[in-house]
């Protein structure tokens, strides 16, 4: 599928290399039989033995042969492909399921129970930071990892996959929501929530004010700028941006009232140079909400999800963005 791409197949334990597996074969010249010899009882007993031997090493080698062929087309279930611009770990799916998932999620009319599908299908999966490769010194490569994700690569695939009809459409997708222009270069990555209000605006709205009415507050920012003279992103321009959110001592249940499952929800920080400090969706299930997210803390370490409430509740805020 992946035409001259290099295939190296995973296990639970780690990365196994291509290994040929062959059975060595007895070779007849090896051991030499004197035709003159005058036992010829005995040579031809020899010969014999040696016969069945190579017919029983025959028997291996075709056995093994087949175990190979069998073990090569199960390893798919657990492929990475890995090329000097792209890496992609499938975790404990493989292609053929991954598209299945996003072709069942067609069947699924409304936009918040299907991105509640696909977001669900990550739950338990294990929380992994900095999978994604690229800085000011090092190529961008493309990155899909589904084996570990953290809070943003989480939501970049579960909002890639809400916008995808399969698995090829799947990747095409995850590189317009991840780098501005679908353009994969680490200059262009989306590396702040609000990132996605700004140029992928033509999925989500941003719908705080709409939801926080007069309880909104709006700060300016200068992204990535510490005020000390330094950079969270080394080799990323600071820039200014206008941002909303919704004070959590605020928000009250007629807000939590117009949440829908699917709003991303950014947790607003108050430190400088930040907009948001985590990400997740809402998820609503009947008259509970819950946050859905790739977790960091020491007792989850893996997407869970969690009463919204409570979550929010000793945080500075909330930001929502909807998806269209």
């Amino acid at each position: 599928m992946f035409g001259m791409t290099q295939r190296v197949r995973l296990l639970r334990r780690g990365v196994y290399p291509e290994v040929s597996r062959r059975a060595s074969r007895n070779d007849e010249n090896a051991i030499c039989l004197c035709n003159d010899t005058p036992r010829l009882a005995a040579g031809f007993f020899i010969k014999s033995i040696l016969k069945v031997l190579n017919s029983v090493l025959s028997i291996l080698f075709v056995a093994i042969s087949i175990e190979a062929i069998s073990y090569a087309s199960t390893s798919h279930q657990t492929d990475t492909i890995v090329t000097d611009k792209e890496l992609i770990i499938l975790g404990k799916w493989n292609e053929k399921q991954l598209d299945h998932i996003i072709r069942e999620s067609l069947g699924i009319p409304d936009l918040d129970k299907r991105i509640d599908f696909l977001s669900e299908q990550f739950l338990n999966v294990d929380y992994k930071e900095s999978t994604l490769i690229g800085n000011i010194n090092t190529p961008e490569v493309f990155v899909i990892n589904l084996e570990g994700v953290d809070c943003f690569t989480y939501i970049d695939y579960v909002e890639a996959m809400r916008l995808s009809n399969s698995f090829p459409e799947f990747k095409d997708k995850l590189k317009t929501i991840r780098y501005q222009s679908g353009d994969v270069d680490f200059l262009k990555r989306n590396h702040f929530f609000t990132d996605w209000e700004y140029f992928n605006s033509q999925y989500v709205d941003d719908v705080t004010e709409k939801i926080g009415g007069d309880k909104t507050k709006t700060v300016l920012k200068t992204l990535n700028d510490k005020n000390d003279g330094t950079y969270f992103i080394p080799g990323i321009s600071p820039k200014k941006r206008r941002i909303h959110y919704i004070p959590s001592d605020a928000f009250d249940n007629e807000m939590l009232s117009k949440l829908r499952s699917g709003d991303y929800i950014g947790i607003y920080s108050n430190q400088d140079g930040l907009d948001v400090s985590h990400v997740g969706i809402v998820i609503k299930e009947g008259d509970t909400f819950y946050f859905r997210h790739a977790s960091s803390s020491e007792g989850n370490r893996k997407v869970v999800d969690e009463d919204f409430m409570n979550y929010i509740s000793d945080k500075p805020g909330i930001l929502i963005l909807r998806p269209k």
